[in-house]
């Protein structure tokens, strides 16, 4: 590498939107005894990207550090390693997760830790890559961890409610809990019903619609776990819906959840409701790079921007109506 200079996005303090995101120019990182430096290619943006520049996570000391680049979720190229790297070498390519505290996605490099990277197999786009590690993983560990599902086949059909189907999290789900064998009910709007219908969800309820807004299984199941991925949906419209041992995973807790969380647990309610923050692991993101290579999973990707238009891919991240992922191509 000739020049020690790349272009980055960066925000410099809490709040402003898409409005805040400047394109800089900065020094190239090195890595660390075990890190490896990559050649950025995709990157994918999450809502947690923009919680922290939001300041919601400002109580957990996020971001780490102003300036910050934003963004975790990378693929690309292993173009420098650290004297105690043993997994990779240089020209390997790789998705990986970033340390969220200190982000560094969105530039045209970015330092990775050598345990949160994973080799990424030439049947497997960038851009497909990028869009796994914390929507995936979240997806993935919250049905088998907290919903006790297996994703093998070998489980008794469980019946399983995704809401917000068609966004970066729920899109996972429907497909994992599918792989799995169970019976899978999904809400989402009216335009992306066919979509996650493709995804092989069995029953899919326009959210806007009285039966969507209720959570009504059109089939009259009760749910014996739902991922729910979207926020300001009340315990009372889960409860009818729920069958005896249910579990709601919760995956954008607020406060109120933590407290109804709490009051099960002391009522001995058999109904659980749990918050989840997935904690990524390197095996988690090979099982689910294997899945896309094996054809049974795939990513769904909304758009694709350029870094210079870093601006529109994070407006439409806000917007909160994305089919899948958006993604930023260094």
């Amino acid at each position: 590498m000739t020049k020690n200079v790349m272009n980055a996005i960066q925000y410099e303090k809490y709040g402003g939107g898409s409005a805040g995101l400047k394109e800089v120019e900065v020094g190239i990182p090195s890595p660390k005894k075990k890190e490896v430096l990559v050649k950025v290619e995709a990157v994918s943006i999450n809502p947690l990207d923009w919680k922290i520049q939001k300041g919601l996570l400002r109580p957990l000391f996020f971001p780490g550090n102003f300036p910050h680049t934003p963004c975790t979720d990378i693929a690309g190229e292993v173009v420098q390693i650290g004297p105690q790297v043993k997994d990779f070498k240089v020209g390997d390519k790789v998705l990986a997760l970033l340390n969220t505290r200190y982000g560094g996605g969105m530039a045209e490099f970015a330092v990775a830790s050598e345990s949160l990277t994973a080799s990424r197999p030439p049947e497997v786009s960038a851009a497909e890559a990028a869009a796994l590690p914390i929507a995936a993983l979240t997806a993935r560990d919250a049905l088998i961890q907290i919903a006790g599902l297996k994703l093998d086949g070998t489980d008794k059909p469980k019946n399983v409610l995704v809401t917000a189907a068609s966004g970066g999290v729920g899109h996972y789900a429907v497909q994992l809990a599918k792989l799995g064998n169970h019976h899978v009910t999904a809400t989402c709007g009216a335009r992306n019903i066919e979509v996650v219908k493709g995804l092989g969800a069995d029953e899919v309820v326009d959210y806007r619609t009285p039966e969507g807004a209720a959570l009504k299984s059109p089939s009259g199941r009760k749910y014996d776990a739902v991922i729910n991925c979207t926020s300001g949906i009340a315990w009372s419209i889960f409860e009818p819906n729920l069958s005896e041992k249910a579990v709601v995973v919760e995956l954008t807790p607020n406060p109120s959840s933590f407290i109804t969380a709490a009051l099960k647990k002391i009522s001995f309610s058999k109904k659980r409701l749990v918050p989840f923050f997935v904690v990524v692991k390197r095996e988690g993101l090979e099982n689910l790079v294997q899945l896309l290579k094996d054809g049974k999973l795939k990513s769904l990707i909304d758009s694709k921007f350029p870094l210079t238009k870093a601006q529109d891919a994070w407006a439409k991240s806000l917007d909160g109506h994305a089919t899948g992922k958006i993604i930023v191509e260094p």
